[in-house]
């Protein structure tokens, strides 16, 4: 008698990309703890891969995690990734039913929006393994209930957000960007660099504006359209690296590690604690991630470029 093997569960790979904020310009917590943002954003090629599989029915949603730092990631409904997988089925009116394997290509808690390349990826991916059909404006939509980075790695490339950052307009630039990140171990809490960025604001946040704009970030964008390396790196900017930086004062030794090796510009990516620094070429990046390296400055390092596409399936 002949045996025949089980056909394979159907699966999507879909990856997603890290991202750097080039500036953050955070206002004044409102009533509702939300801070309003003014940020340009650039994605960056270190990508999050998620793989959804189809299971039986009633399976719900199981994660499963590789890569660097993947001990760090939770695996439960607490993951960005499972919640989703969650929202996108309530959407459409189906079951949750999906097993998510998260190939971890970000920094773990390095405030470069690893976890939200997650969501995007998964909502891309359950979307195209459940066949809902859904437009890019509803994953959009879906994309910034889960989270204030999500819709940015939906649509990848430069872009500017407002609001809490979920609202974007894209920008135009020209030409490669090199960039380096010095990764640590041990992560920072968002809400604990925003909390830090009230105290040092003052009562009623009286040292932060109400509404941030762009008005001050008019030589970087100039910087994005004439793709000049040089000028980009003299406008970069961080509203919570004081913040982050009384966390963690030893990351002012990597930034200044960066600046001894030449870097355009070294800041505290997002809320860090992972720091960024612009180079003037790969190999210039190569250069910068070894002395990195040699002080000791960083726990790992990472060195890519940008801007990088957005969420994408992957055959």
């Amino acid at each position: 008698m002949t045996h025949l093997a089980a056909a394979p569960s159907p699966s999507v790979r879909v990856h997603a990309p890290g991202k750097v904020n080039l500036s953050l310009r955070v206002g004044a917590v409102q009533d509702d703890g939300y801070h309003p943002l003014s940020t340009i954003f650039q994605a960056v090629a270190l990508y999050e891969e998620v793989t959804a599989t189809q299971v039986p029915e009633g399976a719900g949603v199981t994660i499963t995690v590789d890569g660097p730092q993947a001990d760090l990631v939770p695996v439960d409904g607490t993951n960005l990734a499972w919640r989703a997988a969650e929202a996108l089925a309530a959407r459409v009116g189906t079951a949750p039913d999906v097993a998510l394997h998260l190939a971890k290509g970000v920094p773990v808690a390095g405030g470069m929006a690893g976890g939200s390349a997650d969501a995007a990826a998964t909502l891309v991916a359950c979307d195209a393994l459940w066949q809902t059909g859904l437009s890019r404006e509803d994953l959009t939509s879906l994309a910034a209930e889960l989270g204030s980075d999500v819709p940015f790695a939906l649509l990848g490339h430069t872009a500017v957000g407002t609001g809490r950052g979920h609202l974007l307009t894209p920008a135009m630039t020209r030409g490669e960007f090199h960039w380096v990140f010095a990764a640590q171990a041990e992560g920072l809490s968002t809400p604990a660099v925003y909390g830090r960025f009230d105290e040092l604001a003052g009562p009623g946040g009286s040292g932060a504006v109400d509404d941030p704009g762009l008005a001050e970030d008019t030589a970087l964008m100039q910087a994005l359209r004439a793709g000049d390396a040089h000028a980009l790196g003299r406008a970069l900017h961080n509203d919570l690296q004081a913040a982050a930086l009384s966390l963690r004062p030893e990351l002012e030794r990597t930034i200044a590690v960066a600046h001894e090796a030449g870097a355009l510009g070294a800041f505290v990516s997002g809320s860090g604690p992972t720091v960024a620094a612009l180079a003037r070429s790969r190999q210039h990046a190569l250069a910068i991630a070894a002395s990195w390296t040699a002080e000791g400055a960083a726990d790992s390092v990472w060195c890519t470029s940008g801007p990088a596409h957005g969420a994408r399936l992957l055959p």
